[in-house]
């Protein structure tokens, strides 16, 4: 009888756990298709409440007509503009002015040299709607031609806003199954299975799809910021997370395949196993990224609890759903390499047991030698070329910023963007002339005007994003302060960002180290050991950025490095590359437990865990590197930067520095606990029942 209701339970179990999935992906499949549609990429969205730039927005939200939308019509030819390409400009900008509500009317104005003619044109119609901003874009666009040698083109800020939209509505289904093909081959050939691969990858699919739906939920529900940047992340974050976790299962299961008669038997041995290192594996990940929360900046914080729900999804469906399906398939999933119960794999030469070993003959000079390269790759960072120009993020130049280029070199005595400055009602005239008279100011505009509050266009004397019109914004502020007034505009809104991120990063670097240590400490019970891996993963995350300071300038031609680069690659990469030094610490410490001598211990966790997190160190970089073939250079330097430097600990710092620093440690490695302490062989049955065995 008993034996009749286990059958039945082995049998039960994983159907009803399928069901649970099947039901919630169906309940929740619409939700996570809105998830697109409520990310916002301005950048006042990743700006901080307490930002200038903030409050200049909000009161523009207030005033007539609400936010506007502002472009610049450029019309140029090389020899000089003709009479026929002025009467051309002025018809077209007439028809404009006839389809569409501007806010005033529009002035041509020259340049010196005569080659260029440029239109401001700004319009409220638009509003808040998204759609029907870039719906006005288009129909500028559409309505300003060229031909014959006159060139026409349509920038601004609203234009620079349209061409980001474009970008970032496509992103979500380009990462996405761009991710999935990566996944897709490197299953393939890991598993050498015309079957297998296809489980993991299933399960992936819906882990995206609940996280897509939980992100949807904690933007409607918490308020929480979602950007296309942190909406790409968590894609990458949970095929690429959710794959490594899978590879250490199914790699476990395999092995108690051989142990087992019976899959379900099989499964739980192997959940047993290897669960307490992917818990804590996904733990230190979800910790690293809830520091965020302490970040200023909205589009930092908001990636903090997305990317928390791409893991959580990511490590609730392989811990449930994936071995469900496997035991539901059976051995057949591994055709043609079935694992026969009771037999045993065929021994071959362990390649990560032979680097060890000889990393072992010498482990002073491996340890020595792999910082110094460690150390001297970081110095590449000297040479990150300072933050990123908006006209800059893009890898493909769209014409918002082609139009920048042209009125940058035709107006080379004024900016050609305004910097938006808005007064309160009483205080207009006395701003508006402290304006004028602020040094690098070339003409100050009074604008709308409502809610208690004057706009002003102040135009500078220096190009947009450069060291003057920084100092100029400096000094209008410092000036303007006093009289209640809020200087803010698209290179105000960058100089805050900046200012963020360099606050955020003081904050956020020690939490996550702290977070991660506490982590570390309950799971390994040392001090030492924690304190090794955290500053093997820090090592590796200066390296990954001296490699991105000496490739982005010198060779992809990046005009700088996006602000938040240094922090969010910290993040993940302190939090992802701490994983696999758990996978083989854990496994050292098991070794170490047994008895065995520190060499051996090391020596053996490196060899049993090296092939299955060398296969999941070059999916998760791999999955990031998926990033590098996106249009928007913020996202190809992150993913660049977390791609080598995931390559780096799996191949350099955890095979290498890690073992031999463990080899010359010995038994203080694990100081102050038991293991630092008692003689080899009298480690006790307590001792030995604290440590679950698992052999990822």
């Amino acid at each position: 009888m008993g034996d009749t209701r286990t059958t039945a339970r082995r049998r039960a179990v994983p159907w009803a756990v399928v069901g649970l999935w099947v039901a919630a992906l169906v309940l929740m499949g619409p939700f996570a298709g809105k998830f697109s549609g409520i990310q916002q990429n301005r950048a006042v969205d990743y700006l901080p409440d307490s930002a200038d730039s903030t409050q200049v927005a909000r009161v523009q939200d207030r005033l007539p007509g609400g936010e506007s939308t502002d472009l610049v019509v450029v019309y140029h030819r090389d020899g000089g503009l003709t009479d026929a390409d002025r009467r051309t400009a002025a018809g077209q900008i007439d028809r404009v002015r006839a389809a569409h509500d501007l806010t005033a009317e529009p002035r041509g104005v020259p340049s010196a040299d005569g080659t260029t003619l440029m239109y401001p044109l700004s319009s409220t119609g638009p509003g808040h709607d998204d759609d029907a901003r870039d719906a006005f874009v288009d129909a500028v666009r559409d309505t300003a031609e060229g031909g014959g040698g006159l060139s026409v083109e349509v920038g601004g800020p609203g234009a620079l806003n349209t061409d980001m939209n474009k970008v970032f509505a496509t992103l979500d289904a380009t990462l996405l199954w761009a991710t999935l093909g990566v996944v897709t081959v490197l299953l393939v050939l890991i598993y050498r299975s015309p079957f297998l691969w296809l489980v993991p990858l299933a399960v992936a699919g819906a882990a995206a799809a609940l996280a897509m739906a939980a992100g949807y939920g904690l933007h409607e529900r918490a308020g929480i910021t979602v950007t296309g940047q942190s909406g790409g992340v968590m894609t990458v974050l949970v095929l690429g997370a959710g794959t490594d976790y899978a590879l250490l299962i199914v790699s476990r299961y395999r092995e108690e395949l051989r142990r087992h008669e019976r899959p379900y038997d099989a499964m739980r041995a192997a959940l047993r196993g290897c669960g307490p290192a992917v818990l804590a594996s996904s733990a230190t990940v979800a910790a690293g990224l809830l520091c965020l929360l302490a970040a200023d900046l909205n589009s930092s914080r908001g990636m903090g609890p997305v990317g928390v729900v791409g893991v959580l999804a990511a490590l609730a469906a392989m811990t449930t759903l994936l071995p469900a399906v496997l035991v539901l398939l059976g051995r057949r999933v591994f055709w043609p390499l079935i694992p026969a119960y009771g037999s045993r794999p065929r021994l071959r030469r362990s390649l990560f047991g032979a680097m060890g070993t000889s990393a072992t003959r010498r482990p002073v000079t491996v340890l020595v030698g792999g910082a110094a390269l460690l150390g001297a790759l970081a110095l590449g960072t000297l040479n990150l070329s300072g933050s990123l120009k908006q006209e800059d993020s893009f890898t493909e130049r769209p014409e918002s910023i082609s139009a920048a280029r042209t009125l940058a070199a035709a107006y080379p005595e004024r900016s050609s963007r305004p910097v938006t400055v808005v007064a309160p009602d009483g205080r207009t005239a006395t701003v508006l002339a402290r304006a004028r008279a602020t040094e690098g100011v070339a003409e100050a505009v009074p604008g709308r005007s409502g809610s208690g509050w004057t706009e002003i266009a102040v135009f500078t004397t220096a190009p947009p994003e450069s060291p003057g019109e920084t100092r100029t914004i400096a000094a209008l502020r410092d000036g303007l302060d006093p009289e209640g007034a809020y200087v803010g505009g698209p290179s105000a809104q960058q100089i805050d960002l900046a200012h963020s991120e360099a606050r955020d990063r003081k904050v956020i670097v020690p939490l996550v180290l702290a977070a991660v240590f506490v982590i570390l400490v309950a799971l390994l019970r040392s001090l030492v050991a924690p304190l090794l891996l955290l500053a093997a993963v820090v090592a590796v995350w200066g390296a990954a950025l001296g490699i991105g300071g000496l490739v982005f300038e010198p060779v992809l031609g990046f005009g700088g490095n996006d602000p938040g680069l240094g922090l969010l690659s910290f993040v993940f990469l302190v939090a992802l590359g701490v994983d696999y030094g758990i996978f083989l610490m854990h496994r050292m410490r098991e070794e170490s437990v047994r008895g065995a001598a520190p060499e051996a211990a090391a020596l053996t966790a490196l060899r049993t865990t090296g092939g299955v997190i060398a296969s999941a160190g070059i999916v998760l970089a791999a999955t990031f590197a998926v990033l590098t073939t996106l249009p928007m250079v913020a996202l190809v330097e992150l993913g660049f930067v977390i791609a080598v430097g995931v390559l780096l600990d799996t191949f350099l710092v955890r095979t290498y520095l890690v073992t031999t620093a463990s080899v010359l440690l010995k038994r203080r490695v694990w100081w102050p606990g038991r293991l630092s302490r008692a003689p080899r062989a009298a480690a006790g049955p307590a001792e030995r029942e604290t440590v679950p065995a698992h052999a990822p």
